[in-house]
């Protein structure tokens, strides 16, 4: 069996601080001078039961991750450590995930945020080799009007070394989808494509909603759409890709095994998937760990587990020119 951790790949669904290891949160912790409770620090994986209460928890302690991220020097270090990981598992592209609210009151406002992080994946992406693209995402959990302004903001901030797309993230369950449509009209006039999350936590009509109001290039998770075949074959014919976190499906009780997670079906449909880790601090497993999972759990080939990596590549929202160079070095790691 070849070695997963070479084959060339891209990264598209990671979260800011959760894509922190446990070592990286206590090193931000004690420069902040705050104390993490043991049990977020213990090396044991989230597992949470699949409903309002078993989201609460992961939110919870995802919000104590969230506090030790105190100052533009943490910000950095986030960024940078994200790139080092990737690139020690054979990712090309990443493309990093952030609401900059949280971050914005250390640093001066939303705007100095978003540059800081800006800055620090152009910086990160030179030191690493690891293309480090930004995502600006809004929050269910606040105001739809936050997320205009967001999409302002995000809009301000495209170009070279720029925000590369939009995107919705926190619990599925909050809100109505329609609401956030004004904010994803902003991008899109923007030239940012729409990347919301969708059909993990509710199924195949929450998937339906955000098609339709959101108009999704990727769909952060979209795991539930196999309940839908209809659905499923709606989203392949408009090209639609989803990002796929296995181990985060299992952690947040939506399988119970990993077994459960349908990505054969998924694949078999069609579907363009990204094989992504989400927050690897509260599930201990990275992007590496979601290819070794494929093999292992679901009795992917490494011919299909090099499909998986063409189509995150594919999905990427890097250049042609270079998507066709990682794509090339797929076929490379194949012929070994």
């Amino acid at each position: 069996m070849r070695e997963l951790r070479s084959l060339p790949k891209a990264h598209l669904h990671l979260h800011f601080t959760g894509s922190m290891s446990i070592a990286s949160l206590q090193y931000l912790a004690d420069l902040a001078g705050k104390p993490l409770p043991d049990f977020l620090i213990d090396e044991n994986g989230l597992l949470v039961p699949f409903n309002e209460r078993g989201w609460f928890r992961f939110q919870r302690l995802y919000d104590m991750a969230r506090s030790v991220v105190t100052s533009e020097a943490a910000m950095r270090f986030i960024v940078a450590q994200a790139a080092r990981d990737d690139a020690a598992e054979g990712s090309r592209r990443l493309e990093l995930q952030v609401d900059p609210s949280t971050y914005a009151p250390f640093v001066g406002g939303l705007a100095p945020a978003i540059e800081i992080i800006l800055d620090e994946a152009a910086r990160a992406s030179a030191e690493t080799g690891v293309q480090v693209a930004i995502i600006v995402a809004a929050s269910r959990v606040r105001h739809p009007l936050d997320a205009r302004t967001i999409a302002r903001l995000a809009a301000r901030h495209t170009g070279e070394n720029g925000v590369v797309a939009f995107g919705l993230s926190n619990n599925e369950r909050s809100g109505t989808t329609a609401d956030w449509e004004p904010a994803f009209r902003i991008a899109r006039q923007a030239g940012l494509p729409g990347v919301p999350h969708g059909g993990e936590l509710l199924g195949p009509r929450h998937v339906r909603q955000v098609v339709e109001h959101l108009q999704p290039a990727r769909l952060g998770h979209g795991v539930r759409a196999a309940e839908d075949p209809r659905l499923l074959d709606d989203l392949v014919a408009a090209g639609v890709a989803l990002e796929l976190c296995p181990t985060s499906n299992v952690h947040l009780g939506v399988y119970q095994h990993q077994s459960d997670v349908p990505l054969r079906q998924l694949v078999d449909a069609g579907a363009t998937v990204a094989l992504g880790a989400d927050d690897p601090l509260l599930f201990l497993s990275r992007l590496t760990d979601q290819y070794q999972l494929a093999r292992d759990e679901l009795g992917f080939s490494d011919d299909e587990l090099a499909d998986l990596a063409r189509s995150s590549i594919s999905a990427s929202l890097a250049s042609e020119s270079d998507k066709a160079t990682w794509l090339a070095e797929v076929d490379a790691w194949l012929a070994e």
